[in-house]
């Protein structure tokens, strides 16, 4: 594959496979047949992910994001921090409020463990 392909886009899937090598990521496969994170099913509960404050005054946008409930997650990977909390590695999807088809895809985010609940 030359640098010309590259830049139109012909090489996408090693960009998107591309994920965050943790401490504490576990792979499976080999160096010669690719080598892939283990992905761990969880629900990334989006009400504790983005907190309201009680009295926040409240504005809807219909096309907006929901961040109501929880989605289903990918979690590989996950650091703690300095005081002792950890953060999980996840790629999960947010849906928007109209109902769209299209989400907004998210790829290795940091999600606190207080908001990720292992799904089986």
């Amino acid at each position: 594959m030359t640098s010309s392909s590259i830049e139109r886009g012909q090489h996408r899937r090693w960009r998107v496979s591309k994920v965050i090598d943790s401490p504490f990521t576990t792979w499976e496969g080999d160096n010669l047949h690719g080598r892939r994170p283990v992905l761990t099913r969880v629900w990334v509960r989006l009400d504790d992910l983005f907190a309201r404050p009680p009295d926040a005054p409240r504005h809807v946008i219909a096309t907006g994001l929901d961040v109501a409930g929880q989605v289903q997650g990918r979690l590989h990977g996950r650091f703690p921090t300095v005081d002792g909390r950890w953060l999980g590695a996840v790629n999960y999807e947010i849906s928007y409020a109209d109902g769209r088809r299209d989400k907004l895809h998210l790829v290795d985010q940091l999600v606190p463990f207080y908001a990720l609940q292992r799904r089986e």
